[in-house]
């Protein structure tokens, strides 16, 4: 792990390079500075790293004066002697406020917290990859073959108004109101249709997004959607899906 000290106390960025060496002998300081100049002056030629401990009050003035000059993304951990910068300083990429002199348990408890946020950024990056990927590569049905009597036909999937289970069978009800018995599970449809445009609002409904024409809420911090071909239980979205259909909606 690559980390940047800005102090402007010499002997401050040595306790505080000590300690970082203590919790972690693979740690690298690639850089002290000590100025709000040399700090936009080197992040602007590209100076990189994974993390940054900073102190408030460095040689030339305040640190926050930094973040008026340059976009900072990378995480921070400032350092002072003062407690009333904090809200301020938590306006910035901050995970944690070390109050000086800053203590081996300080430093080691603000580095959990650092390589736990890691963790949750690292794994969501990953479901998002893994998400597109199956977008891009993963054949997501366009269609429904459909038999009417003896006739074989299809059904395009944004002709379908929604997917209903009823008396363990499986239909699909057409914008026409045209209904199909379909040979898949509710289950088995969450996986083949495209996300994007269908969602499972509760046990038994899968609807079309075009097919929502109005959205409340409802009892018990449940939700209820208009649909013209839905209606009584079928229209409420179960409370435990309430949080993702509001996502979905909104994606």
């Amino acid at each position: 792990m690559k980390v940047v000290i800005i102090e402007d106390e010499k002997l401050s960025a040595e306790h505080l390079a000590l300690l970082l060496k203590k919790v972690d002998v693979n740690i690298e300081i690639v850089k002290y500075i000590d100025t709000v100049k040399a700090t936009v002056s080197l992040f602007e030629d590209g100076l990189q790293c994974d993390l940054i401990f900073m102190d408030i009050h460095l040689a030339d003035g305040n640190c926050f004066e930094v973040f008026k000059q340059i976009e900072l993304e990378t995480p921070i951990i400032f350092t002072t002697a003062y407690d009333n910068y904090a809200i301020q300083a938590f306006k910035q990429n901050s995970i944690d406020y070390l109050l000086k002199p800053v203590s081996l348990q300080d430093v080691q408890f603000a580095m959990d917290k650092f390589n736990k946020q890691q963790q949750t950024a690292n794994k969501k990056l990953f479901e998002n990859f893994a998400k597109t990927y199956q977008q891009v590569n993963n054949q997501y049905k366009t269609r429904f073959i459909v038999k009417v009597g003896e006739t074989i036909d299809s059904v395009q999937v944004n002709e379908i108004h929604h997917f209903e289970t009823k008396e363990s069978l499986s239909f699909l009800v057409s914008n026409k109101g045209k209904k199909y018995i379909i040979e898949y599970t509710l289950d088995q449809l969450e996986k083949i249709l495209p996300p994007q445009d269908f969602f499972r609002i509760n046990r038994k409904i899968i609807i079309h997004i075009q097919a929502i024409e109005k959205v409340q809420t409802y009892f018990n911090s449940r939700l209820t959607i208009t649909a013209n071909k839905l209606v009584g239980d079928s229209q409420i979205v179960s409370r435990v899906r309430v949080i993702e259909f509001k996502k979905w909606l909104d994606s």
